[in-house]
């Protein structure tokens, strides 16, 4: 079978566990080529996400690596055997790969917790705040581009507001006040996110200004859980773009950050009448 030139994030990841697999099994390429009776150049195709496996095969890998989780085992056999394409598909050749692999991680998660510093959590912004984000970026971005991420960003809300994954946003007091769009757009949005808060599979707790110390990075982190620990990832942004992390100790310490800014953060309750008392303020100083 030729092998894939643009395997998908997902399809990377298979093959990226698949290496971690054997590299914990002490078993280079041509050791376990041998074992499974195929060439070498063959396990680099697997472990590179360019060629497909057979749920089959990957049990015979498992095996040939003496992995001893039948959960993890079971999850990457379902990995290999999903063919479905996500709806995130249609915006490739539109979109960078960025905002393709954030979609991708997010529509396979069973569980999303993100932090944001800056901003509103892409997953609970309004049109008029996303829309402002973009149109006010540096470098300047031209109507249309703004309004295609606008409106991918409003795509990917569905998730969290169907409840098929429980969502947990962990909000610095900085990103109720900074006014992208200005002070009406900002207001609608305290008002969504009041409205969101409500919602039986969205935890919305803001982190004040006021907490002792700051806990957590300053970039914008996602955090999405996996059907078992070992397939969580972590994706954080920066000024040079998306970045994700899925090594075992890369994902217990996110884990840990996050468990810090959770410790920082006000209640559910809380946090919604700390949320309410910032739109009263607007609404004070524009009367």
């Amino acid at each position: 079978m030729p092998g894939r030139h643009n395997p998908t994030l997902r399809q990377r990841r298979l093959g990226a566990e698949l290496r971690r697999m054997r590299e914990q099994a002490g078993l280079g390429g041509s050791e376990l080529a041998r074992a499974l009776g195929v060439s070498p150049a063959q396990v680099t195709q697997l472990e590179n996400g360019k060629s497909s496996v057979s749920a089959d095969r990957l049990r015979t890998i498992a095996a040939a690596c003496k992995c001893a989780s039948q959960p993890l085992v079971d999850a990457l056999a379902a990995m290999a055997t999903d063919r479905g394409k996500g709806w995130w598909e249609k915006y490739r050749e539109v979109l960078s790969a960025d905002f393709l692999d954030v979609a991708e991680i997010e529509g396979h998660a069973t569980r999303i917790t993100t932090f944001t510093v800056v901003s509103m959590p892409g997953l609970l912004q309004t049109s008029s705040y996303a829309s402002a984000m973009f149109k006010h970026g540096f470098p300047p971005l031209p109507q249309h581009e703004a309004d295609l991420r606008t409106a991918f960003r409003l795509q990917r809300q569905r998730l969290v507001r169907s409840g098929e994954a429980p969502y947990s946003a962990l909000i610095h007091e900085a990103a109720l006040r900074i006014r992208y769009g200005g002070a009406q757009v900002l207001a609608e949005q305290l008002d969504s996110l009041v409205g969101d808060s409500e919602h039986p599979s969205i935890a919305v707790r803001v982190v004040p200004f006021d907490t002792e110390h700051f806990p957590g990075p300053s970039e914008n982190l996602t955090y999405a859980q996996g059907p078992v620990p070992e397939l969580d990832t972590a994706q954080a942004d920066s000024s040079h773009g998306s970045h994700l992390f899925d090594s075992p100790v890369q994902l217990a310490s996110y884990r840990v950050i996050l468990e810090r800014i959770a410790s920082a953060a006000l209640s559910e309750d809380e946090s919604r009448d700390f949320i309410r008392s910032v739109r009263k303020e607007i609404k004070d100083k524009n009367d």
